[in-house]
């Protein structure tokens, strides 16, 4: 069973002649499209490498800048605060003006913040560089959805969002191996600053081949007057702001908790406002008929329990085997070496058959995702009594890893499948601010339960308690999945009358 399309009389047509041209698949050969996967791919690689990079370099930043513990919760919560916050606005701006420009303005400020984040003298110098890659990667994030919106369809469209997903599970799980290898080889102070500037080679390549082989034109304007809804963006980003915040530096200020109700006063505001906006003929920054989309709304939930949840993991495990069993950097990224393996393999697979099995893979990723979590508990546990050795966690995360390929590209596919191409940019921030949202609020909650939980009961019960909160919310994804499913949501998107033919 399958739903019935949203009625496209809810969305306005594209904002000039030639991005409705741009809208259609055939205008790019299958070589084209080809190129511009890769250009994507390898763009996408560079930003969530620096997510997960930082995982096992923190205490060589500590030692190597002198920094407290509020400046490495800072460097790894600052990105995700500011990524957050431009994700919506960069896709409305790209839909309008032409995602290929904002793409490549976002890789140059990426690219040009690593460069300070790299030579930073200081914790504040690291931080404000962390805050505009941050700015950098919001910029560029959404452009890659609306681009594979925009460019593929039918079977080509499934498979391109399976090589994303590979992208985003390997990067996610490779990183910190990169990162223990850097210092292994170049030592602390060099190997930290070294994960901040292997951006900068990547970054040019990426900017100098873009510019030959995103489709063009790279700018477009709108036939009649540009309208970016500078209000509505203001308010959904002070609201962002004001929720992310206190979950980033609420431990160290209690009082910060009460801007929870200045996000909430500025969230209800921007409905409102896009409401009348939009009724006085103007352009609101998002269509809010999107969330009549059954599919877009439950996706873009599941995407924001799983990353509430999941991505936690990686910085827990990071923590734990170098502080309580002494790993070293390298050695905590080799843990997670086979769950990046597993993870685009799995990757591949659900790129192949997201067309037929639909949200059949996203539950069978949250099965292998809880799987793997009580593994990981169990190990943990039987390594503290001194009955298992601590390596056994190389098999318990491949099935997190396992999930993440299951869960991640085929969530996204199906959360856009019926949104109109040109909000397609504006509805792929939405669904990623979902993510970075569960996210940050995800990593504040559950490190603090471990922090806690540490000092009153030592490592092992802290992983145990953390790993339990992790699985209900796991849990929640799951109960998503399978009520999205069984109302026949996205159960099929290859009969769905907004995926064209496989090409």
């Amino acid at each position: 069973m399958s739903t019935k399309p949203q009625s496209s009389k809810n969305f306005p047509p594209p904002a000039s002649a030639s991005a409705a041209a741009a809208g259609d698949p055939e205008q790019l050969s299958g070589a084209a499209r080809n190129k511009l996967l890769g250009v994507l791919l390898a763009v996408m690689f560079m930003s969530l490498v620096s997510v997960s990079i930082v995982n096992v370099v923190l205490p060589s930043i500590q030692s190597s800048l002198n920094a407290s513990e509020a400046d490495m919760q800072w460097v790894l919560a600052g990105y995700a605060l500011t990524f957050g916050v431009v994700l919506v606005a960069a896709g409305r701006a790209g839909d309008l003006l032409g995602r290929g420009m904002m793409f490549i303005a976002g890789v140059v400020i990426f690219t040009g913040a690593s460069v300070l984040a790299g030579l930073a003298s200081d914790p504040m110098q690291l931080n404000i560089a962390r805050f505009v890659m941050g700015i950098g990667s919001g910029l560029l994030n959404p452009q890659v959805m609306g681009l594979i919106q925009q460019h593929f369809r039918g079977a080509a469209r499934g498979r391109a969002y399976g090589f994303l997903g590979t992208i985003v599970g390997f990067s996610v799980a490779i990183g910190p191996v990169m990162g223990g290898l850097l210092i292994d080889w170049l030592g602390a102070d060099a190997g930290w600053r070294a994960t901040f500037l292997v951006n900068v080679p990547i970054g040019l390549i990426a900017v100098l081949i873009a510019f030959f082989w995103l489709p063009k034109p790279l700018f477009t304007m709108p036939a009649g007057k540009l309208d970016l809804d500078p209000v509505g963006t203001i308010l959904l980003a002070v609201g962002i702001f004001a929720f992310l915040f206190p979950f980033v530096q609420g431990r160290e200020n209690p009082l910060l908790w009460s801007l929870l109700a200045v996000a909430l006063a500025c969230l209800v505001l921007w409905v409102v406002w896009e409401k009348r906006y939009k009724q006085r003929g103007g352009a609101p920054m998002v269509e809010l008929a999107l969330f009549k989309i059954p599919s877009f709304t439950n996706g873009t939930l599941i995407a924001g329990m799983y990353f509430m949840g999941v991505s936690s993991v990686w910085v827990l495990v990071a923590i734990y085997v170098q502080q309580a069993r002494g790993f070293s950097a390298l050695e905590a990224g080799l843990v997670a070496l086979p769950a990046a393996l597993f993870s685009a393999l799995s990757a591949h697979i659900a790129g192949k058959f997201v067309m037929t099995a639909g949200r059949r893979l996203v539950i069978g990723g949250t099965l292998s995702a809880l799987f793997g979590l009580l593994g990981t508990i169990a190990v943990v546990e039987l390594e503290a009594r001194g009955m298992m050795s601590i390596w056994w966690l190389l098999l318990s995360l491949s099935f997190i890893g396992m999930a993440q390929g299951f869960i991640i590209s085929p969530n996204q596919a199906l959360t856009l499948m019926e949104v109109p191409v040109q909000n397609s940019g504006s509805a792929g921030g939405l669904m990623q601010t979902s993510q970075r949202v569960g996210t940050a609020v995800g990593i504040a909650v559950i490190t603090a339960v471990f922090y806690g939980m540490n000092h009153l009961a030592g490592y092992a019960t802290a992983m145990t308690l953390s790993f339990v909160a992790i699985i209900l919310l796991v849990l929640v994804t799951l109960w998503i999945a399978v009520v999205d499913w069984r109302h026949g949501h996205g159960s099929e998107l290859q009969a769905h009358p907004s995926a064209p033919a496989a090409e």
